[in-house]
């Protein structure tokens, strides 16, 4: 079993945006002690960021918008920084990216701003070129002011201000992916697949999705009202608090003889944490029959937890495998001996709402026959994003690698299939709920294969367990007691509904 800190390298993040901090947790792919060395290095004449004769061209293109748009065009750090950030984006970024991509969607950036000549201050066109640039991208890439990084490095830690929710854009407005269980956002009844259509009165059309976050973001304590549009109803408005926001990474409780381990978040606590429980588990309930981990809802996080997680179950086996744009740089996660729970029967449990480190920790349980995935198809967020610190302040998050299931599956834009399906109940569509397949610009899917379940699940059918009366956990909890898929589809039909 790999030691719970032991893995820092590469990251994954948020589905999208959690609110009061500008852009989900990436774990830092330039470390400090990189970014010395290149602070040294650059001291003796090296230069990290020599451009190709192409790439000279490009900035050309962009120096002669800075020239006519800057308000101070003398101010040549501020071009550096651009620079920087480009190169960085055009060696390190997972697809090979057509020439005049990057510095096309810069200039227009700053075109649409619709700015007299020498109006915009330098630092805030670069800003607004390198979020362009970014945009242009993937979903899930984008570049970080200083204030930001500071903030994506406090949802890391677990503690962060704000609302509480995963968003993302659709057709102009704004998408909720999940409210984050324990925050203002779940408390006000925000829920999966809300449409946020004016923040304070204000419409969102016309907004960025950075504008919108930082518009919803304030002082904890103070309120934001929010129009959200459900399922074709009416409009509705709902007054939310601010808050400092700290999420306990895991819940547990005991039904009988099945233990219960609700992973919400993969932060920099969440191996630890899931340890701890396990530990208070086996403590005051020796004779557990079977766990339930549940992985619902949990938007991902930090990449070494999802690894440390997966391999407090493993004995061997593969657990991920990340391939960047160059073959050299596949790299591959094999499990440690040391099962914490001593091989004892897990079911885990996802739905649309679980991605990326949720997906990694789902496929290698179920590839490596560990555990049975039951639940909807997962939301397919199969990319690695690396935080890349800019030498003029700021750091870029940028997609860098995709990730792939033990068994060779792409988990990008197709997500984990459970092997067993719960039907929802029927007010409730699993299939109309997002997933990463229908974020603008999404990185296309390049595995053909898509997995089908073995069987499906009326939901109504199973018990309800738990503080919130929840039939799927009763389902997970029956198939654990009954042992087989057989017995369990037997047992389930043979019960009256409750």
């Amino acid at each position: 079993m790999i030691a719970f800190n032991q893995i820092k390298t590469l990251g994954a993040v948020l589905i999208s945006v959690a609110i009061g901090a500008s852009f989900g947790p990436g774990l830092n792919g330039c470390s400090d002690q990189s970014a010395q060395m290149e602070t040294a290095l650059a001291s003796l004449g090296f230069d990290f960021y020599r451009l190709s004769e192409r790439g000279r061209r490009e900035i050309g293109r962009f120096s002669a918008v800075f020239q006519e748009y800057a308000a101070d065009p003398e101010n040549t750090r501020q071009l550096k920084h651009f620079r920087d950030a480009y190169k960085r984006i055009s060696d390190a970024y997972v697809d090979d990216l057509p020439d005049g991509k990057l510095i096309e969607a810069a200039v227009q950036g700053v075109k649409a701003q619709n700015p007299k000549p020498h109006s915009l201050p330098a630092a805030q066109l670069v800003e607004i070129a390198l979020d362009a640039m970014t945009a242009a991208l993937d979903p899930h890439s984008a570049y970080l002011n200083p204030e930001e990084l500071h903030e994506s490095e406090l949802v890391t830690s677990g503690e962060f201000g704000g609302l509480g929710i995963q968003i993302t854009q659709q057709d102009g407005l704004i998408k909720v992916i999940a409210p984050i269980e324990g925050t203002p956002a779940e408390r006000a009844g925000i829920k999966t697949g809300d449409l946020i259509t004016h923040i304070d009165g204000v419409s969102v059309r016309g907004m960025s999705l950075k504008d919108a976050v930082n518009t919803m973001r304030g002082q904890p304590g103070t309120k934001v009202e929010l129009t959200l549009q459900r399922d074709g109803r009416s409009p509705m408005r709902i007054s939310v608090g601010r808050a400092i926001i700290t999420i306990e990474p895991v819940r547990w409780f005991v039904e009988g003889d099945i233990a219960y381990a609700r992973v919400v978040g993969f932060n920099e606590k969440a191996a630890q944490r899931l340890e701890e429980a396990l530990s208070d588990l086996r403590a005051h309930h020796p004779h557990m029959a079977g766990l339930v981990l549940d992985l619902r809802n949990n938007p991902g996080g930090l990449l070494d937890q999802s690894v440390a997680i997966a391999d407090a179950f493993l004995d061997n086996g593969l657990i991920v495998k990340i391939r960047g744009r160059q073959a050299a740089s596949e790299r591959g996660f094999p499990a440690e001996p040391g099962d914490l729970v001593a091989g004892l029967p897990i079911v885990v449990l996802i739905n649309a709402g679980s991605a990326s480190a949720a997906e990694i920790v789902a496929a290698a349980l179920g590839d490596n026959g560990r555990a049975t995935v039951m639940g909807s198809t997962s939301f397919g967020k199969g990319s690695v994003q690396t935080i890349m610190r800019l030498p003029e302040g700021g750091a870029l998050k940028l997609t860098t690698a995709l990730y792939y299931s033990p068994s060779g599956s792409q988990i990008q834009a197709r997500g984990i299939t459970p092997r067993i399906q719960l039907l929802p109940a029927k007010d409730k569509d699993a299939e109309q709920e997002p997933h990463e397949v229908d974020l603008p610009g999404a990185l296309p899917a390049r595995d053909p294969v898509r997995q089908m379940a073995e069987t499906s699940v009326d939901t109504q059918m199973c018990p309800p367990v738990g503080p919130t009366k929840d039939r799927e956990i009763g389902c997970a909890m029956a198939y654990l007691k009954a042992g087989s898929t057989d017995r369990f589809l037997a047992a389930i039909k043979a019960q009256p509904r409750l």
